[in-house]
């Protein structure tokens, strides 16, 4: 449960850093260059998991993991609507669509998602019940 834990925080911080965006001009985006408080806010639910790992809390990882997945979709949707929007200011609907269309999306939520379902589906370790053996009674 650790060393899982431990892994899906640590692939989950080098995704945030992964390019997410692919702007034209500007150049590839990560988490940090999309949005400050996004990002602090991805880095703590990382460290929710690392915390989680370390003191071995099953239901911590896996609130780590299911909130990052939750972060990554409100960002997704965050950024669609961002890019269709920055456009707005284009009068004609297919020169929108076409500058909307340079935004492309990276592997880094691939990243980012991969570390996230590493920590769902941590599970607490089965603890095995030892009974003391109670001496059968001697027949005389």
């Amino acid at each position: 449960m650790r060393a899982q834990g431990i892994i899906g925080a640590v692939i989950m911080a080098i995704g945030g850093m992964c390019p997410l965006l692919r702007i034209p001009i500007i150049g590839n985006w990560n988490y940090f260059d999309l949005d400050q408080t996004l990002a602090i806010t991805f880095y703590v639910l990382v460290l929710v998991g690392l915390l989680g790992a370390f003191t071995q809390k099953a239901g911590l990882i896996r609130f780590a993991g299911w909130a990052a997945i939750a972060l990554v979709a409100i960002t997704l949707v965050g950024v669609y609507f961002k890019v269709n929007g920055s456009f707005g200011f284009l009068h004609f609907k297919k020169l929108v669509n076409l500058a909307a269309g340079m935004v492309k999306y990276k592997w880094g939520w691939y990243v980012i998602l991969a570390g996230a379902f590493i920590l769902i589906t941590v599970r607490r370790p089965k603890v095995a019940v030892v009974s003391a053996a109670v001496p059968a009674e001697v027949a005389i």
